[in-house]
């Protein structure tokens, strides 16, 4: 799938996929909802906002209020390719979060997903 493809989509429509993803590993919506607030400085009621208005997926990310600095420390792959190294900026803090609820659907301690001490 291409960027511009990936950036155009609805939130509303990726946004439950996310959620789906951790609930079918017994996660919550609220989880979800934390790491995405921790990633894009976003409040749940924006969140909220998001999905049910207009907003793209490209859109939700650039217009994230302050993207985390401590995102760089997410390390790994998302569909076979390493985030760290992602040359495409806006792509890159998309697969941020998809690695986030990767490691969130893999049972990883929410301490450790966004790399607090």
């Amino acid at each position: 799938m291409n960027n511009e493809k990936v950036y155009g989509m609805s939130f509303a429509k990726i946004y439950p996929l996310l959620v789906a993803k951790a609930e079918k590993k017994g996660r919550t919506v609220e989880e979800v909802n934390e790491i995405i607030c921790w990633l894009t400085g976003y409040e749940n009621q924006e969140i909220e906002n998001a999905f049910h208005g207009t907003v793209t997926y490209g859109e939700f990310f650039q217009n994230a209020p302050v993207l985390n600095p401590n995102r760089k420390l997410i390390q790994g792959t998302v569909c076979g390719v390493r985030v760290e190294t992602m040359e495409e900026s806006l792509m890159q803090e998309i697969r941020y979060l998809d690695k986030l609820i990767d490691e969130l659907a893999k049972g990883r301690p929410m301490h450790k997903i966004l790399r607090k001490q």
